[in-house]
């Protein structure tokens, strides 16, 4: 049997925040620059929602009829987060098992999970960060 690794050891503890006011728009140039698939959306410094790549993606009109760059600016920065962000947020605690948090992601559906301690995000946990651990364990 595998030894419990709490979530802290594996998550990211940079985690980028966006709050539930900001457009689509905004979460595009940071997905973009920042390489990230995955934002916790706060109001108020309270986590109320996490958008994903996805959301952009579904949200998005170019996919759909070939819009120009300059009109999907526009679009998506008349579309909120709050609009179509996932919530509530499903989350896990730093000392939960990573094994816990795989069976919550699969079981969810969801590529995510911010960690959270009391009311505060202390990081991140994609499924990557789980997959990139199971992959390097030894059986």
């Amino acid at each position: 049997m595998r030894p419990v690794v709490p979530v802290r050891e594996v998550m990211k503890k940079n985690v980028v925040r966006i709050s539930a006011d900001d457009t689509l728009w905004i979460v595009k140039e940071i997905m973009d620059l920042g390489s990230v698939r995955h934002i916790p959306v706060v109001d108020r410094g309270a986590l109320v929602g996490v958008v994903s790549q996805r959301d952009l993606l579904r949200a998005s009109l170019s996919n759909i009829i070939g819009i120009s760059a300059e009109e999907q600016k526009i679009f998506l920065e008349g579309v909120r987060i709050a609009e179509v962000m996932s919530t509530p947020p499903r989350t896990i605690g730093p000392d939960e098992g990573i094994q816990t948090a795989a069976r919550l992601m699969a079981e969810n559906k969801i590529g995510c999970l911010p960690v959270v301690e009391g009311r505060e995000i202390v990081g991140i946990l994609t499924e990557t960060d789980v997959l990139r651990y199971f992959a390097l364990l030894p059986a």
